[in-house]
C-alpha cells in the first residue's frame, strides 16, 4: 500500500467516517481522495465484500493510490460522480464522504500557486490539465466579472476597487505571478488584516478557477439519486459559501427558496440531518492548524 500521509492530514477523520455508519459489505464513495486518509479509514471498517470508490481530479493524488482489491481511484472531478459510478455498474451506494478543502499538498507545493506564502506563477488549478488558470482569470476577465468574483467568492467589500485596480494594472502588461498580483492590489493590503484579505483574494480566484461552487452544487443534486434509503452523506466544508449550500440542501433539498408545502404545512425533502454541526477539537487544531475552519455536517437519505 502506497500512502503518503504528509500529502494531507485528514481533518475530523474519525468523526467523518463515523458519520457514514459503515456497513461492512456496503459500497462507499470518497469524492475527495487527496492523501487517502479518509479512504484508508473507510477501508479499515469494510469487510471482504465491501467496496470503496474514490475521486480526485488532481493527478498528484494518484501517487497515494491504495493497493486494495476493494478500492478504485478515479482521476476525475466529483461533479461526474453518477456517470463514473454507472461506468463501474454502480447505481446506488451506502455512503458518500466529501472533504471540500484544498489539500495540504496543494498549498505546500509552491509552483501550484495556491498559497500566499510563495512567489509563483498564477495557476491554482486542481486539475492540472484544465485550460482555465488563475492567469487567464486575472488577465482576461472583464472588470465586472472580476468584481463579482471577489464579492461573491471572497466576500470582499472592496471588490469593485480591486477589480478596477487589476484592469488598470494589466494595461501595461500581463499580471503573471503572485508577486505582481500582490503589487496590483497593494493598496488593499497595507493594514493589520493583510493576511486575511490576501487569503480572501486567493480564495475567490481559486473558487473561480476550479468552478468549486458549481461542482459542489452538481454533486449535492446527485446525492439523493445515488444514496440508498438510509445511506449517509458526510461533508466537511471550510468556508461559509460551501457550508451554507450544504446546510440548505440538507434542510430543503434546494439551494435557494423553500420547498412547496402541502395543505398541512409539511414538505418532503430527500435528506434529513443527523446530529448537529461538528467542528474540530482544540487538540486537533493544534496538530493541524488548517482544520480550524472545518465544519462537518451529516445527513441520511429518507
Amino acid at each position: 500500500m502506497i500512502l503518503t500521509m504528509a500529502y494531507h492530514n485528514a481533518v475530523l477523520l474519525t468523526e467523518t467516517v463515523d458519520g457514514l455508519a459503515i456497513e461492512p459489505n456496503g459500497i462507499y464513495v470518497d469524492v475527495t481522495f487527496g492523501g487517502g486518509g479518509h479512504s484508508k479509514e473507510i477501508l479499515s471498517r469494510l469487510g471482504e465484500n465491501g467496496k470503496l470508490f474514490a475521486f480526485d481530479q488532481d493527478k498528484d493524488a494518484l501517487s497515494n493510490k491504495i493497493e486494495d482489491d476493494r478500492f478504485v481511484l478515479i482521476n476525475e472531478n466529483f461533479r461526474y460522480i453518477k456517470r463514473f459510478l454507472r461506468f463501474y455498474g454502480v447505481k446506488e451506494v451506502d455512503g458518500i464522504l466529501a472533504d471540500f478543502g484544498v489539500s495540504s499538498h496543494q498549498f505546500d507545493v509552491a509552483d501550484r500557486g495556491f498559497s500566499t506564502r510563495f512567489e509563483a506563477d498564477l495557476d491554482m488549478r486542481m486539475n492540472q490539465e484544465s485550460s482555465l488558470s488563475a492567469y487567464e482569470v486575472i488577465n482576461t476577465y472583464e472588470e465586472e466579472q472580476l468584481r463579482q468574483m471577489f464579492f461573491q467568492y471572497g466576500e470582499l467589500r472592496q471588490a469593485p476597487a480591486m477589480a478596477r485596480a487589476i484592469v488598470e494594472t494589466r494595461v501595461t502588461g500581463d499580471i503573471k505571478t503572485s508577486k505582481q498580483l500582490k503589487q496590483a492590489l497593494n493598496r488593499f493590503l497595507n493594514h493589520k488584516k493583510e493576511n486575511k484579505v490576501l487569503a480572501q483574494i486567493y480564495q475567490a480566484i481559486r473558487i473561480e478557477v476550479n468552478q468549486e461552487i458549481e461542482a459542489l452544487k452538481e454533486l449535492l443534486l446527485q446525492v439523493p439519486e445515488i444514496l440508498k434509503i438510509g445511506g449517509r452523506l458526510s461533508c466537511i466544508s471550510y468556508h461559509s459559501l460551501e457550508d451554507r449550500l450544504v446546510k440548505r440542501f440538507i434542510r430543503n433539498g434546494m439551494f435557494e427558496g423553500e420547498p412547496e408545502r402541502d395543505i398541512f404545512g409539511n414538505f418532503e425533502v430527500p435528506l434529513k440531518k443527523v446530529g448537529g454541526l461538528i467542528t474540530p477539537t482544540q487538540e486537533e487544531i493544534k496538530i493541524n492548524n488548517r482544520a480550524r475552519s472545518a465544519k462537518l455536517r451529516i445527513a441520511e437519505k429518507i
